[in-house]
C-alpha cells in the first residue's frame, strides 16, 4: 500500500460511516492503494465487513470523493476474498472502539471458513467498555448494526454494543 502518497494517507484517514470513531484502515476494510503520480490514478480495494455491508457504497463514494480533492480519479475495487475479518483491525482502531463505548473484538474463532464450527464449553465474556467489569450479558444478537452485539454490564448497568469477532 502507498502510504507514503497524501492522497495513500486521506482515503486510509477515511471514518467509517457506521462507526465513525475508526478508520477504514484501522477497520481493515482498505486492502490495498496503488497510485499512479504520472496519471493522477488511484485503484483501491476494499473488503466489506460481511457481504451486504450497506456501508461500502457510502464508502467507495467517500474514497471517490477524497482522491478528487488530492486531484485524482479513483477506481475502487470490491475483494471478498479473503473474507473480512476482525483480525484485521488493527490496534489503534480496538482502542479507538473501546474510547468511544464499543467492547472491542476478540480473537476471531478459529477455524477455516466453510469447515465444521468448533464447539467448545468456554463462556463468552466480554468486558464493559465503561466499567471494566466482565460480569456482563448480551440482550440482543445484533445492536446498533449487524456485526455488533448489544450487552448490559451487570456491575453499572450501562448498555453497550459489542463488536463481534469474524
Amino acid at each position: 500500500m502507498a502510504v507514503d502518497s497524501a492522497v495513500a494517507q486521506a482515503i486510509s484517514r477515511i471514518p467509517d460511516p457506521e462507526v465513525p470513531v475508526i478508520s477504514i484502515a484501522d477497520l481493515g476494510i482498505l486492502r490495498d492503494v496503488e497510485v499512479d503520480e504520472q496519471a493522477h490514478t488511484v485503484v483501491v480495494t476494499i473488503t466489506p465487513t460481511y457481504s451486504g455491508c450497506p456501508a461500502m457504497e457510502a464508502i467507495a463514494s467517500r474514497i471517490v470523493f477524497e482522491a478528487d480533492r488530492q486531484g485524482y480519479a479513483a477506481d475502487v475495487r470490491t475483494r471478498l476474498s479473503p473474507a473480512w475479518t476482525t483480525d484485521w483491525m488493527s490496534d489503534e482502531g480496538r482502542a479507538a472502539l473501546q474510547r468511544f463505548g464499543i467492547a472491542p473484538p476478540g480473537p476471531a474463532p478459529s477455524g477455516e471458513s466453510g469447515g465444521p464450527v468448533a464447539v467448545t464449553l468456554t463462556r463468552h465474556v466480554v468486558a464493559c467498555p465503561r466499567c471494566g467489569s466482565t460480569d456482563t450479558s448480551e440482550i440482543a444478537h445484533f445492536g446498533s448494526t449487524a456485526c455488533k452485539a448489544l450487552r448490559r454490564c451487570n456491575a453499572c448497568l450501562d448498555p453497550f454494543d459489542e463488536f463481534k469477532a469474524i
